[in-house]
C-alpha cells in the first residue's frame, strides 16, 4: 500500500518516531526496514517500509507491506496497475461480468471459477504468441524512414495485451477450423527500475481555454 509522507515512523527497536519524509529525503536516496508506522496507538502498523525518491519524481514513494525487507523492492508497486487491467478483462474488455446482474453468491462463485480458468487460458495462449513475435528493428528500415526520425530510444509498452492477443488467437484458430489451442506461460523479469514519470501539462487554464475558442 502506498502512503503519504504526512506521518511518522520509527525503525523497530528504536524509541523515537520521525517524519516519513525523512526516510528518503532527497533525489537518489532510498531506505527499507521493519518499522512501527504512524505514531498514534490506534492507527499504528507494524510492517516493512519501503522509501524511494527516484530521479524525475517530485516526491518520495512510501510503500508499506508485509513482505520482508530483503524480499521487497519499492518499484514493484508499479505492478499494481495490472489490477486495473484485470478489471477490464473481466468486464467490458473481455468476459462481460458487469452484464450478469447476479445476486446469488453461489451462482456468481461458479461463474467466477469459469472466468478464472478462461482468463488463464487466454493469457497463456497470448503470452506464448507475444513471446514469439519478431523483435522490431530500425536497422531494417530505409535511412529516411519516419520511424528513424521519431525514435526515442525508449522501449514502448506492449500495444496489445496478452489477454487480448490470446482471445484473438483462439477465436481465429476456431474460425479456421484448427481446433482448440493451448499456450504456455512465459515469465518476464520483475521490474528493477521505476517507470518513467508522466509529464505534467504545464499549460495554464487560460491558455487551454484560448486554444479551445
Amino acid at each position: 500500500m502506498r502512503i503519504n509522507k504526512q506521518g511518522n515512523f520509527r525503525p523497530q527497536g528504536q524509541g523515537k518516531f520521525r517524519s516519513l519524509a525523512s526516510a528518503a529525503p532527497e533525489v537518489g536516496s532510498a531506505w527499507c526496514g521493519k518499522v512501527d508506522c504512524f505514531s498514534g496507538e490506534i492507527s499504528r502498523l507494524q510492517c516493512t517500509l519501503l522509501a524511494s525518491f527516484d530521479k524525475g519524481y517530485e516526491d518520495v514513494w512510501l510503500i508499506v507491506t508485509d513482505v520482508a525487507p530483503a524480499q521487497a523492492i519499492a518499484v514493484w508497486y508499479g505492478m499494481r496497475s495490472w489490477i486495473e487491467g484485470g478489471f477490464k478483462d473481466t468486464k467490458r474488455g473481455g468476459w462481460g461480468w458487469h452484464q450478469t446482474k447476479m445476486v446469488d453468491p453461489e451462482r456468481a462463485e461458479r461463474l467466477w471459477l469459469a472466468i478464472a480458468v478462461a482468463t488463464l487460458w487466454a493469457v497463456s495462449v497470448g503470452g506464448e504468441v507475444d513471446a514469439n513475435l519478431p523483435a522490431s528493428s530500425l536497422q531494417a528500415l530505409p535511412e529516411r524512414h519516419v520511424a528513424r526520425r521519431t525514435a526515442t530510444k525508449r522501449s514502448r509498452p506492449r500495444m496489445l495485451s496478452c489477454f487480448a492477443r490470446g482471445i484473438i488467437t483462439i477465436v481465429g484458430k476456431l474460425i479456421r477450423g484448427d481446433g482448440l489451442v493451448l499456450g504456455r506461460f512465459v515469465p518476464e523479469p520483475w521490474p528493477t527500475t521505476p517507470s518513467v514519470p508522466k509529464k505534467k501539462n504545464t499549460k495554464s487554464k487560460a491558455h487551454v481555454a484560448q486554444e479551445a475558442a
